[in-house]
């Protein structure tokens, strides 16, 4: 959670502690925040910093001394307006607020702590874990937020953002890891340095993992969950909160299925591979910026470069393509997409080869604008492949667009750095019904790319529909929303409420229904209705 923290005043914090509960695809991330005021005076100090844009926070409190505040939720302006209250009358006061902008950033202001006094903020937040191109679910505690680029006609509007080296952030953080899954973990892997994976149970399908004394959060801290057997289905049941009246949202259990589709064979190989794929290369001054804070890393900008190089190598003879670049302006190679042959790919690896992050601020709204503008190519889907280190601050908008041509387009996006925003990568492939990938170094770089690829070349899966087949008297209500992208053999999550009694050997069933290339499919997860006792 937490953490390259950006002041606007002295800075009081001292030390943070992050718990992560994992049980399957789903993760739990507490952070505790410590400050003192080591001042003479009441001090206030605000706090800028990342949060995964699709996180849900779910608890936010303060203890000071003996005195505990939960926080409720109230409307942004009151909010701000009873903070400034409290304030004024010297009362101690917390406000945590969301980005108007994008919603991976938020911001903390702790007010009116007095001399000598100590303060103890936790937040708690939920969210999915990706998977990998090599199965493995990601955790990426950022050390790392960007200062994000306005525009001109912006400039003003959103949170100032000023960073600080890693190496002078003036406070310790301690990491601990619980892992659980109805599959064996497998292994835990970190860009960090962990102390040994404990088991818990001879099953291995609960462990524990750290990270190891002495780490500096000078990187993002990264961690890679592997459970045997990765791509089969699984349900877990969770039992409704005790405190909680049955037949409310707290009081029924709910289920989690993790799906794996498979599509049949036979219509796999009738598909052609074919499409128009546009490139979008972000050559904005920030791409200049290292990909991580290590020594001796290679540029942003170089590592999209050669992201790019190896999607475009990869490309299928006879497809179209075209390259667009931009910062404050943009630039293409063809004024059309053209069709993929070695002359044209000759002409456009030299070009890209070329490309410097020389164009300035990040505007990606017109680009795309200009894409979606242009004619489709018939019987060629379009892909659009978008590689970026996310420094925008109406990624909002940037979204809503994508969403608005999703029916024509399919994008995919890659963010490029640490740092990059998972709120504008994740949501640019979430709304444009592709796949988002993370590149902070040249170790993981080609299974990602071929991944998204392999997605790229499927066929959109149509009319997709979720049945289920439950014991008499047991009904579901559905939680999450309507699946709208399929891939060959990647997750798919699904989250519904379950009422009424069962036996505890019962059994549900859930089918998932489609149609891929005009032929319909479906695949089956049956799964015991026995709940787990709620983890909180």
């Amino acid at each position: 959670m937490v953490v390259f923290l950006f002041v606007f005043r002295t800075v009081p914090l001292k030390s943070i502690e992050v718990q992560l509960e994992v049980r399957d695809h789903v993760a739990t991330v507490v952070s505790t925040l410590n400050y003192e005021n080591k001042e003479d005076k009441p001090l206030e100090a605000v706090f800028v910093f990342p949060l995964p844009g699709d996180a849900a926070v779910c608890h936010f409190s303060a203890t000071i001394g003996q005195t505990q505040i939960v926080a409720e939720v109230k409307e942004k302006q009151q909010a701000r307006e009873e903070y400034d209250d409290a304030l004024s009358s010297g009362q101690q006061a917390f406000l945590l607020e969301e980005s108007e902008q994008s919603p991976d950033i938020f911001s903390l202001s702790v007010g009116s702590l007095p001399p000598g006094e100590s303060a103890s903020i936790r937040l708690e937040y939920v969210i999915e874990l990706a998977v990998q191109a090599d199965d493995g679910l990601r955790f990426c505690l950022p050390a790392v937020l960007n200062p994000r680029y306005e525009p001109q006609e912006r400039v003003g509007s959103g949170v100032q953002v000023t960073s600080v080296p890693a190496s002078l952030v003036p406070y310790s953080l301690s990491f601990s890891a619980r892992v659980s899954s109805p599959r064996p973990v497998s292994k835990v892997e970190s860009s960090c340095s962990l102390d040994p994976l404990q088991y818990l149970n001879t099953e291995q399908t609960q462990a524990t993992v750290k990270l190891a004394a002495g780490h500096k959060f000078d990187r993002d801290v990264e961690l890679l969950i592997y459970y045997k057997d990765a791509h089969q289905p699984t349900a877990v049941v969770e039992a409704g909160q005790a405190s909680a009246k049955p037949g409310t949202l707290m009081g029924d259990p709910v289920v989690m299925l993790s799906l794996y589709p498979e599509f049949p064979q036979s219509v796999m190989s009738s598909v052609a591979s074919c499409g128009e794929f546009v490139l979008l290369l972000d050559r904005s001054g920030s791409m200049d910026c290292l990909t991580n804070d290590s020594e001796g890393q290679e540029t942003r900008i170089s590592s999209a470069r050669d992201t790019l190089l190896l999607l475009l190598k990869s490309l299928p003879m006879g497809c179209y393509f075209n390259i667009y670049s931009f910062g404050d302006s943009y630039e293409h190679i063809f004024p059309k997409s053209v069709e993929y042959s070695e002359k044209t790919l000759e002409e456009a690896l030299k070009k890209v080869e070329e490309m410097q992050a020389d164009l300035g601020g990040t505007e990606i709204l017109e680009p795309l604008k200009h894409i979606y503008s242009q004619p489709c190519i018939p019987n060629q889907p379009r892909q659009l492949f978008v590689f970026t280190d996310g420094e925008v601050c109406n990624t909002k908008e940037v979204i809503n667009l994508v969403k608005k041509n999703s029916g024509s387009h399919r994008c995919f996006s890659f963010g490029i750095g640490e740092g990059s925003s998972s709120a504008l990568i994740n949501g640019l492939a979430k709304e444009g019904g592709g796949h988002a990938q993370f590149i902070t170094g040249t170790d993981r770089m080609q299974p990602k790319v071929m991944q998204s690829l392999r997605f790229a070349l499927q066929p959109a899966v149509e009319d997709i529909s979720v049945t289920w087949d439950l014991p008499k008297g047991v009904s579901v209500t559905a939680l999450s929303p309507p699946i709208t992208t399929l891939f060959q053999g990647q997750r798919s999550l699904i989250y519904a409420q379950l009422t009424g009694q069962s036996s505890d050997a019962a059994e549900g069933c859930v089918t998932v229904k489609y149609s891929l290339a005009g032929h319909p499919s479906q695949n089956q997860l049956h799964f015991s209705l026995k709940p787990e006792e709620d983890t909180g």
